[in-house]
């Protein structure tokens, strides 16, 4: 029999969620996701490192304050290695939008302008990218915005029903709601114990999906933030899944049978359909402790980790100069 990676291969379109451009030279998924977390893990390896050199020898050439030369450093990085996966799948590539313009449409219309210009004069069109936006009230309407210039867009963070239904009106291209991050916070806040089945996270995807395909919705619903093989496996027949390498790799050694448990014809339990005005997103989504703390909390830890990376990038210009 084969691998259960290539039953669900045979499903749905498999993604890989990394910036590592070995892994996925070797595990060959369709499509890749990034993020600054995951860029800050590429700088680390071989091929994230030479990319990283690159372009701080580019930053080093440029006039201009530290700081918007530090920016414009982590940025070339994050299309720097997006390009490179782009060589490598036959798919999309999603680069995501600093994290910081979360609550700024306008910041983030331009921003993702910017980097589907940067992709253009690496060679990569726009048809190769997806713009990754923070599902927030201003994300959604910069990816209106975007879808109807031609620029697709994968809206993350994406925690609760509210938000999937807000983008799919915005005609959004594709969400990603998250899986392993509803677990945690049910945990912490002392639900379970929990079985792939009856897995929060799990549930709550498979009910986006279920709403989705009832009403013909054309947005595609990609699954993400996984924390076991048994989450992916209960997800199998979603549209697209986004997987770590090290859940990649296990499903690769696993050959017992892969039931298929979503399926278009036969929608997941899901609520009715709503329409959002900005008030009534913001209520709703206030409405959900765990949709709200988690989008926070997501922001953050992005923020985060983009601040990282350019600290990196500061650190290594300084370096130079002081040589």
């Amino acid at each position: 029999m084969s691998s259960k990676l290539e039953q669900l291969r045979s499903m749905m379109t498999v993604v890989a969620d990394t910036g590592d451009i070995e892994a996925v030279r070797r595990l060959q998924p369709q499509d890749c996701t990034t993020n600054p977390t995951l860029l800050l893990k590429a700088a680390e390896t071989e091929a994230g490192a030479e990319l990283l050199e690159r372009a701080l020898d580019w930053g080093r050439r440029q006039s201009g304050t530290r700081e918007a030369t530090v920016a414009a450093v982590a940025d070339r990085v994050a299309v720097a290695v997006g390009a490179e996966l782009a060589g490598i799948v036959p798919g999309r590539v999603s680069t995501e939008v600093d994290a910081d313009l979360s609550f700024d449409t306008a910041a983030t219309v331009e921003a993702a302008r910017r980097i589907i210009r940067d992709y253009q004069a690496l060679g990569v069109g726009r048809e190769r990218i997806l713009i990754k936006i923070a599902a927030t009230w201003e994300g959604i309407r910069a990816a209106e915005i975007l879808q109807r210039e031609g620029i697709d867009c994968n809206l993350t963070l994406v925690f609760s029903s509210v938000q999937a239904m807000a983008c799919a009106e915005a005609g959004v291209f594709l969400i990603s709601p998250f899986v392993g991050r509803i677990l945690d916070w049910h945990i912490k806040n002392g639900g379970g114990p929990y079985t792939a089945e009856t897995d929060p996270g799990v549930l709550s995807v498979a009910s986006i999906y279920g709403a989705f395909k009832a009403r013909g919705v054309a947005t595609i619903v990609m699954g993400a933030s996984f924390r076991n093989v048994g989450e992916v496996e209960a997800l199998a027949g979603c549209d697209r899944l986004t997987i770590s390498p090290a859940l990649l790799d296990e499903l690769s050694r696993d050959e017992g049978r892969l039931e298929r448990r979503l399926s278009p014809h036969t929608p997941a339990a899901h609520p009715p359909w709503r329409d959002f005005d900005e008030p009534s997103f913001r209520f709703c989504l206030n409405e959900d402790a765990m949709a709200t703390e988690k989008l926070s909390e997501g922001i953050r830890l992005f923020v985060r980790d983009l601040r990282a990376l350019r600290s990196l990038v500061a650190r290594r210009l300084d370096e130079a100069k002081a040589a």
